[in-house]
């Protein structure tokens, strides 16, 4: 089997041994999700991680596409950052190809030069000779609508990757996306805890506002509140605001 292998992958490390760097790669992703790291930190490890998948990955970069217009959201090299954003401007390009299609896509730079004219012109600046981007395929987390992305690899070597490197970044892409799916929901959680703070901190102060204005008035919690509200839409401020305001303005009241 090794023999086989290393016909297919002349001039490649072990096959068995890119498998172990893959397996250690994954184990990272891992650690991300156990830490429970923040989402911009799991995407980071994402890109790192496929740089240890594959030897001849001299920068990855990380696309997203969540309805609106593909952004890079993590990479290894930000030179390499114009050749995503030249794709991003023309509309084409291999990255927007694997995403919108959920297939890889693996070639030299020169092969497409008329398919995909800004991405190659940015690729040759930069010195590429071979990308490889491979789709991601994010679930919806809460409201958060479903994402599609892909990997982009790129090497300076015109013969850097090859079907066994496209064969384990499918692989890795499938942890990838289990990771920053776990990461995406681990934030969405913390969000949701701090608009639960802030809304009771909220309360709390309105209810505070609202006693002032009562004993100040003789009026009802419900007068008081309406009050708050007149003020709030006034001067074009959040309720709260509004709240703090009176509260400042009576600590500075002299007794």
């Amino acid at each position: 089997m090794r023999a086989v292998w290393g016909t297919l992958n002349a001039g490649k490390p072990d096959p068995l041994d890119r498998l172990d760097q893959a397996a250690q790669a994954m184990a990272g992703l891992r650690d991300v999700v156990e830490a429970e790291e923040p989402l911009d930190e799991a995407l980071h490890q994402v890109a790192v991680g496929a740089t240890q998948v594959i030897p001849d990955a001299d920068a990855v970069t990380v696309t997203v596409l969540n309805g609106r217009e593909p952004s890079t959201v993590a990479w290894t090299d930000d030179r390499y950052l114009d050749i995503d954003k030249q794709q991003y401007a023309g509309g084409r390009g291999p990255c927007l190809v694997a995403a919108s299609t959920q297939r890889p896509v693996r070639a030299s730079t020169v092969e497409h030069r008329l398919e995909w004219p800004e991405f190659s012109a940015a690729a040759e600046q930069t010195g590429v000779g071979a990308y490889l981007a491979v789709p991601l395929l994010l679930a919806a987390v809460g409201r958060k609508a479903e994402w599609v992305g892909a990997l982009n690899l790129y090497s300076l070597n015109p013969d850097g990757f090859d079907t066994f490197d496209e064969g384990l970044m499918r692989v890795f892409s499938l942890a990838a996306a289990q990771s920053i799916n776990n990461a995406r929901r681990w934030q969405q959680s913390r969000e949701h805890i701090r608009n639960l703070e802030t809304a009771l901190e909220s309360r709390a102060e309105i209810d505070q506002a609202k006693g002032i204005l009562m004993g100040a008035y003789r009026c009802s919690a419900q007068e008081a509140f309406e009050k708050l509200v007149e003020q709030s839409q006034r001067r074009n401020v959040k309720l709260r605001q509004v709240a703090l305001d009176l509260l400042a303005s009576v600590s500075r009241t002299p007794h």
